[in-house]
């Protein structure tokens, strides 16, 4: 059936709007497989890009962390002289100026270690010459030299030492103790030494050891050495002490016989001068037995002058033999636990009423332990020195004895001192006091102060002369306390001012 041409008209233009239409969506579809490849290709650039910049980015940071950990490992292998060289802002470049400024301070302390090294070898060597200098000096020199450590302990001794004792050291050659090499009378002496050396630094005395082997005299110099004080250590610390023995057995024999010969010569010059006026008194009463003249009042007179005169030269005779006797045969002192303070005051008493124009004071330490003495030997000794001080102030203006007692800082004796106002001792003096026939006075043997020391000497004590402040001279004893007393036990030294 024939369509109406309107109809055809529309059939065709929808025709023509179909095929349209499937033109436009193949269009739209190449269009979107068009923008679709844009879009790919702008994410792969974004991408790319990205990753780039983020690979940039990192370099920035790693390039100089890992410059650092390589500079870092070639400083940890001793190169201080490396460098990073990394130009970079911000913290990171703060990082790197630190790292090099650390490296030159690395370096600049290495080589300063290096030159104290190079100096401390060449200290080390100087060192090492100056100890072998000083052990070929103490291995020459005929002294015997023992070093001992703060405890006592033998440390090092010289081959004089074994020389001198006439040692044969164990297998091992090892010394620890005194008491190993020295009788235990001589180690007893020398402890004694040692804690005067604590109190003084430096003492000296003689002493003779006795062994089976040898008989030996020697005098035993001993010197304490302190560490000196620092910021740590304010105090001075004990570090050890250094002891000298020299063989004095020659020398002492030698000044015996010279010693002796002047005994000689003066006890013949001392008996020589009285002997004169007994001589001449004795021929004077001969001249007149012979006369055979009843004797008249002149003769009487002449008589009992010429006895008199020989009474007295007897008398000085006498008293010249009886302190030669004591000086050569001086009885054995009996030490017996006393008290030094009532043997002070019974040598004074002694002086009783005879001390006119001489102030006597006395400063004694109360407590104080007993001492190994013999008491009527002290009491002469104590006495002497007395005396002594009497005699040195007679010239002077202010006469003043002074007697002080005290137990010393290491408790092991006690200290009596004698000083005076007097003139004083001069340091050429100091040595010769203590000699036999040696005097400053004007009357006098001269045999006091020899009496004094031997008498001193026996007890195992000491003592010495020192100058006296502001005037005149002290003379120093040290005796031993008892043994039956604790030697750690403490005193009260108070003063009390006895004036007679």
């Amino acid at each position: 059936m024939p369509l109406p041409e309107k109809d055809a008209s529309a059939l065709r233009d929808i025709e023509q709007s179909q095929q349209q239409y499937d033109e436009l969506r193949k269009q739209r579809r190449r269009l979107r497989r068009t923008y679709l490849g844009y879009l790919l290709l702008l994410t792969v650039g974004v991408l790319f890009a990205s990753l780039w910049l983020a690979l940039s980015l990192s370099k920035m940071v790693t390039r100089p962390i890992l410059a650092l950990a390589e500079a870092t490992q070639q400083i940890s292998r001793g190169r201080f002289d490396t460098r990073v060289d990394v130009q970079v802002g911000s913290e990171i470049g703060q990082l790197m100026d630190s790292f090099n400024r650390m490296a030159a301070e690395l370096e600049t302390s290495r080589a300063n270690i290096e030159a104290s090294r190079a100096d401390l070898a060449d200290i080390n060597v100087q060192l090492e010459q100056r100890n072998r200098h000083i052990e070929t000096i103490l291995e020459s020199i005929p002294s015997g030299v023992i070093s001992l450590d703060a405890d006592r302990r033998v440390v090092h001794m010289n081959s004089s030492v074994l020389r001198l004792l006439r040692l044969n050291l164990p297998s091992t050659g090892i010394v620890q103790s005194l008491g190993q090499i020295l009788p235990a009378d001589v180690t007893d002496d020398i402890g004694h030494l040692l804690r005067k050396a604590d109190r003084m630094g430096l003492t000296a005395s003689q002493m003779e050891i006795v062994t089976p082997e040898l008989n030996l005299n020697v005098a035993v110099t001993v010197a304490s050495l302190d560490a000196p004080a620092d910021a740590n250590n304010p105090a001075m610390q004990r570090v050890g002490y250094v002891g000298v023995l020299e063989d004095m057995t020659d020398l002492l024999r030698a000044q015996k016989q010279t010693a002796w010969s002047e005994v000689a010569r003066r006890v013949a010059h001392e008996i020589k001068n009285p002997l004169t006026p007994i001589a001449l008194s004795a021929e004077r009463i001969r001249r007149h037995l012979e006369r055979g003249k009843p004797p008249d009042e002149s003769s009487l007179k002449i008589i009992r002058n010429c006895a008199d005169t020989i009474g007295s030269s007897v008398q000085t005779v006498r008293m010249l033999v009886d302190e030669f006797s004591t000086l050569a045969r001086f009885p054995t002192a009996r030490p017996v636990p006393s008290d030094i303070n009532q043997i002070v005051d019974s040598a004074l008493l002694m002086f009783d009423g005879r001390l006119s124009g001489i102030r006597v004071q006395k400063f004694y330490a109360t407590g104080l332990p007993a001492v190994q003495a013999d008491p009527d030997a002290i009491k002469r000794a104590i006495a002497n020195l007395v005396d002594n001080a009497a005699e040195a102030m007679q010239d002077s203006l202010v006469k003043q004895i002074s007697l002080s007692t005290a137990l010393n800082d290491g408790k092991d004796s006690v200290e009596i001192v004698v000083a005076d106002s007097g003139h004083g001792v001069t340091p050429a003096l100091k040595e010769k006091l203590f000699l036999p026939y040696f005097s400053t006075k004007k009357r006098g043997t001269g045999l006091g102060l020899a009496i004094v020391t031997r008498i001193i000497e026996d007890h195992h004590g000491s003592i010495r002369v020192e100058e006296n402040a502001p005037i005149g001279t002290r003379f120093i004893v040290e005796l031993p306390l008892a043994a039956a007393v604790n030697p750690a036990a403490t005193a009260q030294h108070a003063h009390h001012p006895d004036r007679g």
